[in-house]
């Protein structure tokens, strides 16, 4: 029988170098990571999207991530559970604070990240780290190298810890909760006073979460960032795209999905699964039926309407937006959305904007502005005139509620007859359509109005001239 100690040796030289290999590729990444201490996760497409937003933040690259995923894809595991570990084998001096909608959860997780730490697979990956012998508490623990975890139910007291890493998970239960203002201004309290307030110098905020209501608190977080707060990196991962194709097909495929819309409502399944939350009561304008266009059919009237804010928050967290829609009628009778601008602004930056706009639009463009009522509105119509001189301009006052004027508008929607070209401003606009007349802020919904209102009735615009002119 020939000698098969040299074969025998061979595969047991090969067998050590791949374990090598995936020890190595474990240390240096979060996914490899994941699978190395869970042989049996299952990996979705949008795993590694995840993975390499997380390890952005431990390389120092992002300080602000938000990541919005359905329920039930994994995220749990891979933020709350594995990249904490990996975050301390990497970084076995740092601090991190968990926080979840409950303590309990938050333990759950705090118990499940020091069992990893004190899992053979870690100690094979990082062998000179460990839990400290006296780490028993799933809640409060740290390493023998001085790193430390701690979880905290949101809204429960953290002071007297520290945080390179402030990781929250779901900062709120369920619909009830998420419905209740009274819940959302806590969990908004407790993170501006209390655990942002734990950051260490350099520190990174990590908030994964299913959007279940426009202001909750990643709603409320991007509103500030628009206003000049943290800018955060946003990892968006609605469970069906633009182009129609599952987020994790194997694991949730289409037809599993519609019938968790059938099952659930669509405003669930718009804020829980699609990452598009709106607010209750809204329902007047089916903006689903607006079909995006690549090209603008030529030859219609066209018309730049606006809604004007008239100043910047005065005290307060989410002032009104300056919005200007253009919109035209094509040939063929239907309505399209051409652009949407959408800013906020004092008196002066709301006047470049819409002189700016309009030269970039063109004279053939008719301009339709609103008119305050009484001599005030009427001084204010008279010198966008003279800041227009040579554009088509119209400013008339508004008469009726805001559902009044919009009914035109969304009768033509809902009749599918309103497209709108491809375009950054897309999604806002079709969020803020879907949820009228609940919403926060309705001031593209009074633009598309206005904007109908010329084009849907081919009103003819009087040319507003100063006097003596």
């Amino acid at each position: 029988m020939p000698n098969s100690l040299p074969l025998l040796r061979q595969k047991a030289m090969t067998a050590a170098r791949k374990e090598l290999g995936r020890r190595q590729e474990a240390r240096t990444s979060l996914l490899p990571f994941t699978t190395y201490t869970k042989p049996d996760y299952l990996v979705g497409p949008h795993h590694p999207v995840i993975c390499g937003k997380l390890e952005a933040v431990e390389r120092g690259a992002i300080k602000r991530l938000m990541i919005f995923t359905p329920p039930r894809h994994g995220k749990s595991e891979l933020v709350s559970r594995r990249f904490p570990a990996w975050y301390l084998g990497r970084n076995q001096r740092k601090q991190i604070i968990s926080a979840s909608y409950g303590q309990d959860l938050a333990n759950d997780f705090g118990r499940d990240v020091r069992n990893i730490v004190g899992s053979p697979e870690f100690s094979a990956l990082f062998p000179g780290l460990a839990l400290a012998s006296d780490s028993a508490a799933k809640n409060r623990w740290h390493t023998c190298a001085g790193g430390s975890y701690v979880a905290a139910g949101v809204g429960s007291a953290i002071t007297g810890r520290g945080a390179d890493i402030l990781n929250i998970d779901d900062p709120v239960k369920d619909r009830q909760d998420a419905d209740s203002e009274a819940v959302r201004n806590a969990v908004w309290n407790w993170y501006t006073s209390t655990a942002y307030t734990r950051l260490m110098p350099g520190g990174a905020v990590i908030l994964t979460l299913t959007r279940w209501h426009e202001d909750d608190l990643a709603g409320r977080l991007l509103a500030e960032m628009e206003n000049g707060g943290d800018q955060w990196e946003i990892v968006n991962l609605p469970a069906i795209d633009e182009a129609g194709h599952a987020l994790w097909p194997e694991w949730y495929g289409r037809d599993r999905l519609d019938e968790i819309r059938a099952a659930i409502g669509e405003r669930d399944w718009a804020a829980l699964y699609m990452q598009t939350p709106r607010p209750a009561g809204g329902g007047l304008i089916k903006a689903h039926l607006i079909e995006t266009t690549d090209a603008v059919p030529a030859g219609g009237m066209t018309v730049r309407a606006w809604d004007l804010a008239a100043t910047k928050a005065m005290g307060g967290r989410d002032p009104d937006w300056t919005v200007g829609v253009k919109m035209s009628r094509t040939p063929a009778g239907g309505y399209v959305i051409i652009d949407v601008v959408r800013f906020r602004g004092g008196p002066d930056e709301v006047e470049a904007g819409i002189v700016n706009t309009a030269k970039a639009d063109g004279a053939s463009v008719r301009i339709s502005l609103p008119q305050d009522p009484g001599q005030a509105g009427k001084t204010q119509a008279l010198y966008f005139a003279r800041r227009l001189s040579g554009f088509t301009v119209e400013a008339t006052p508004e008469t009726g509620d805001k559902a009044t004027r919009a009914a035109p508008f969304a009768s033509q929607v809902n009749a599918g007859n309103v497209s709108m070209v491809r375009a950054p401003w897309n999604r806002a606009l079709l969020d803020e359509l879907s949820g009228f007349p609940a919403v926060t802020h309705d001031d593209q919904v009074d633009a598309c109005s206005r904007a109908f209102s010329v084009v849907g009735l081919q009103r003819k615009l009087p040319m507003f001239r100063p006097q003596g002119r």
